[in-house]
C-alpha cells in the first residue's frame, strides 16, 4: 500500500508540473482551472497523510505560508555584473572594434534579445531542483528569497529532464501590465493607494515576509543567461533554447545577428513593437554568441566586455523648477539639486533632478523659474536636460553658483581638471562626517548590522561618534537613552560593530573611504601591498607600479596617509583588532615566481579551466591581459585558440605555450 500510495503522490506531482509548464511558460493550457485545484487539494492531502514523501519541490509548495523575518544575505558564487549601456549605432560600432580587437576576429556572431524591466534574479539548480533563489543585491551578495520564488509558477522547481548536473540561471521577476492594472483596480477599491510602477512592485514583493501574500500576486519570471563550470553547447542561443525544453520561460524574442546593421535592425524594429508587449522593456542586449569567444573576452572591474545593452530613448517630461540647492557628499564634493514641481516620469513622481555641476548650469543656462526638461538617465536618476525658453518669466536671472558649503559655510573649492566643487573641511563638515561613517557601515564595506544611516546622524548628533573609530567605543548603556532605542537594539548594534572585527582587509580598505578606491582598486591595492603599513609608507612611484592605479588613484591615496588624523584613525583601528592585513592563510600558494609578466589565456583546456588558469598566473605575481601587444610576455594556448591571435602573437615575438608547459613552470 505504502509503495501505491508513494507512486500516486509522484504521478500527481508529474502531472501538474507538466500542467503548471503548459499554463505558465508556453501559455497553453491543457487542463481547466477547477480540474487542476482538484488534482492539487489530492496530493496535498496524500502529502499531509503521508509526511515521509514530503519534497521542497512538490506542486503543493508554491502557494506560500512560509513567513520569513529577516532575509538572509547570500555571497554569489559567480558575480552578478552590471551592463555598459550604449544610446547609438555609433556606440555599438565602437564596443564592435573593441572586442573584434581583443579577440582577433573580424566576423562575430551576436544574440539580441529584449532587456526586460523588472528585478534581478539568480537561481541555482543541482540534480534538476532549485536549491536557492537570491536578489541582485550589489553584484558580490544579495538576499535569499527562495520562499517568496517558489509561488511563482512558471519557475521550474524541478526540471523535466536532464540539463547540466550543478548551474546557475538568470532572469528578471517582472509583473505583467495587466496584472499590475488588476492589483491597482483592487487597491483602489479597497481605498488604497495604487501603486507606481511594475517594476518597483515586482522588486517589493520580492521582501514580503508572507509568502501567501506574493503567491496572490501575478509575478513572472523571463530567464536569459546560465552559468557553469562546463556548459555543453557551443553558444548561449544553444543554451537559452536547450534551457527552454526542460522548463524554464526563456523568451522567445531573441534573434542571432551576424553584423552590427542587423543588430539596429531588431533594435528599430523593438524600439516600436515594445509598446505592445505584455510587460516593460527599457532597451536591447547584445551579446557576443560564441560561449568560448565570451570566455576570451573575460571581464572588466564593472561589466561583462562580451555584452553590451542599448537603452531605448528615455522617457521625457516638462515642469517648472522652482529651487535650485546643494548637496554636499561624504567625499565634499557639491551636487546642484533641481527642485521641481512634481511629475510623473516612468512611473514614479519626480520631485528632485540633478543637475551634475556648476559647468552644466552653465551650459544649458538653467535658472530657477524655468520650465525644464527632465528625464531619468538610463531610466533610474532623474535629470535635467534642457530649458524650454520660450516659457522663460520676463524677469529671470542667471544662476549663480554656490560659494559655500550649504552645511558648514565654508568657502568651496574647485581643482583644475575637476568638474564639482569641494567643502575642503573634511573634519568640520558635519555632512562628510556622518557620511564617511555611513559609507563606512555600509553593506559593500563592513556591513554591520543594526545600524543604519539615520542611526549614524542620531549618534553624531548626541556626540557619540565624530568618526567610525568611534563606533568601537560605544557600549549598549550609551545607545539605550537614544530615540527608537531599546536594550535588544542597543545590543545588537554593539554585537555588529564587533562582528565587523572579522572583515577581511580589502573591504575594511574600501571602508576608509579613500577617494577614487572603489571596490576593484582596493581588492589590486591588497594583494598588491599586502597589509595597511605597507600602503602607507607607498610612494607615488610605487603606487602608480599596480596594474590600473593611475596618477590620480595614486595622488588621493599619498594625500590620504598624509593626513595625521587619518594615521590616527588608522592606529585606532588596529588596536580595536581590525584586519588590516592580508590574513596568512590567504597567503598560502601565492608567489612571485611570474612578477613582472604578462600574459594572454587563448583557447579551451583540459586539467583546469580558463578562470583557474588565470587565477594562477595572478597567486604567482603575474598579470592577465585580454589582448596580444608588444608588453605580452607569453601566451597560454589552448584547443581552439583563434588563428588570427596566433598570427599576432607569432608576428611579434611572443612566446606560445600551451596549459602542460605553464602548469611545469609554475610547479
Amino acid at each position: 500500500m505504502s509503495k501505491e500510495i508513494q507512486e500516486k503522490i509522484n504521478q500527481l506531482r508529474k502531472e501538474l508540473r507538466q500542467h503548471n509548464h503548459n499554463y505558465y511558460v508556453i501559455d497553453n493550457a491543457t487542463i481547466s482551472d477547477f480540474d487542476f485545484d482538484i488534482k492539487l487539494k489530492e496530493l496535498q492531502k496524500l502529502e499531509d497523510e503521508n509526511p515521509q514523501y514530503f519534497d521542497t519541490t512538490s506542486p503543493t509548495q508554491r502557494v506560500g505560508g512560509g513567513i520569513t523575518k529577516n532575509f538572509n544575505t547570500v555571497t554569489h558564487t559567480n558575480r552578478m555584473y552590471s551592463l555598459d549601456n550604449s544610446y547609438s549605432k555609433e556606440d555599438l560600432q565602437d564596443w564592435e572594434k573593441r572586442i573584434q580587437k581583443i579577440t582577433g576576429e573580424e566576423n562575430l556572431e551576436y544574440t539580441c534579445e529584449l532587456k526586460y524591466d523588472g528585478a534581478s534574479i539568480n537561481l541555482s539548480y543541482k540534480n534538476g531542483k532549485l536549491v536557492n533563489a537570491v536578489t541582485r543585491g550589489d553584484g558580490f551578495q544579495g538576499d535569499d528569497v527562495t520562499t517568496n520564488i517558489k509561488t511563482i509558477k512558471s519557475i521550474p522547481l524541478q526540471l523535466q529532464t536532464d540539463f547540466v548536473e550543478s548551474f546557475e540561471i538568470r532572469g528578471e521577476i517582472i509583473l505583467p501590465l495587466d496584472g499590475f492594472n488588476k492589483m491597482n483596480e483592487w487597491r483602489i477599491e479597497a481605498g488604497e493607494e495604487p501603486y507606481r510602477n511594475p517594476r518597483n512592485t515586482a522588486s517589493g514583493s520580492l521582501k514580503l515576509q508572507d509568502s501567501a501574500e506574493v503567491a496572490k500576486r501575478p509575478l513572472d519570471c523571463l530567464l536569459y543567461h546560465v552559468v557553469a563550470d562546463k556548459i555543453p553547447f557551443e553558444s548561449h542561443f544553444n543554451t537559452l533554447v536547450a534551457a527552454r525544453k526542460v522548463g524554464f520561460k526563456v523568451p522567445t524574442a531573441i534573434t542571432i545577428c551576424k553584423t552590427i546593421d542587423a543588430v539596429f535592425k531588431f533594435i528599430n524594429h523593438w524600439d516600436v513593437e515594445r509598446h505592445n508587449l505584455p510587460y516593460e522593456t527599457d532597451g536591447v542586449v547584445v551579446k557576443v554568441n560564441n560561449l568560448h569567444q565570451q570566455d576570451e573576452l573575460g571581464f572588466t572591474a564593472k561589466a561583462p566586455r562580451w555584452a553590451i545593452a542599448y537603452k531605448f530613448k528615455a522617457e521625457q517630461e516638462s515642469t517648472v523648477l522652482h529651487k535650485i540647492t546643494y548637496q554636499v557628499g561624504r567625499t565634499g564634493a557639491i551636487t546642484p539639486v533641481a527642485n521641481l514641481e512634481p511629475v510623473q516620469l516612468a512611473g514614479t513622481i519626480v520631485k528632485r533632478a540633478s543637475l551634475h555641476n556648476a559647468d552644466q548650469i552653465k551650459k544649458l543656462d538653467i535658472r530657477e523659474g524655468d520650465t525644464v526638461y527632465v528625464e531619468k538617465g538610463g531610466e533610474i536618476i532623474p535629470k535635467v536636460v534642457g530649458v524650454d525658453f520660450s516659457k522663460r518669466p520676463i524677469d529671470s536671472q542667471p544662476t549663480i553658483y554656490e560659494t559655500h558649503c550649504p552645511d558648514c559655510n565654508t568657502e568651496l573649492v574647485r581643482k583644475e581638471g575637476d568638474a564639482k566643487h569641494y567643502c575642503p573641511n573634511e573634519n568640520g563638515c558635519p555632512t562628510q562626517i556622518t557620511g564617511r561613517i555611513q559609507h563606512y557601515i555600509s553593506r559593500k564595506a563592513m556591513n554591520i548590522d543594526g545600524l543604519g544611516a539615520e542611526t549614524v546622524e542620531l549618534l553624531f548628533k548626541e556626540g557619540l561618534v565624530q568618526n567610525y573609530a568611534d563606533l568601537y567605543d560605544l557600549k549598549v548603556v550609551q545607545i539605550i537613552p537614544l530615540e527608537r532605542m531599546a536594550e535588544k537594539s542597543a545590543q545588537n548594534m554593539v554585537d555588529g560593530i564587533e562582528k565587523s572585527k572579522e572583515i577581511p582587509f580589502e573591504k575594511v580598505l574600501f571602508a576608509l573611504g579613500i577617494r577614487f578606491v572603489g571596490e576593484t582598486v582596493a581588492k589590486k591595492l591588497v594583494k598588491y601591498f599586502k597589509s595597511i603599513d605597507n600602503l602607507m609608507r607607498a610612494t607615488f612611484e610605487e603606487l602608480i607600479a599596480v596594474d590600473e592605479i593611475g596618477d590620480r588613484i595614486a595622488e588621493s591615496i599619498v594625500e590620504f596617509f598624509n593626513e595625521l588624523s587619518n594615521i590616527q584613525l588608522i592606529e585606532r583601528l588596529k588596536m580595536y583588532g581590525l584586519q588590516l592585513e592580508v590574513s596568512g592563510e590567504s597567503l598560502i600558494g601565492l608567489t612571485d615566481k611570474l612578477s613582472g609578466k604578462v600574459f594572454v589565456v587563448s583557447g579551451v583546456f583540459e586539467k583546469v579551466s580558463r578562470n583557474e588558469l588565470k587565477k594562477l598566473i595572478e597567486d604567482n605575481g603575474g598579470k592577465v591581459s585580454s589582448s596580444i601587444s608588444k608588453k605580452t610576455s607569453c601566451v597560454v594556448a589552448g584547443d581552439k585558440m583563434g588563428p588570427s591571435k596566433r598570427t599576432k602573437a607569432e608576428g611579434l615575438g611572443v612566446a606560445i605555450i600551451n596549459e602542460d608547459d605553464f602548469l611545469e613552470l609554475i610547479n
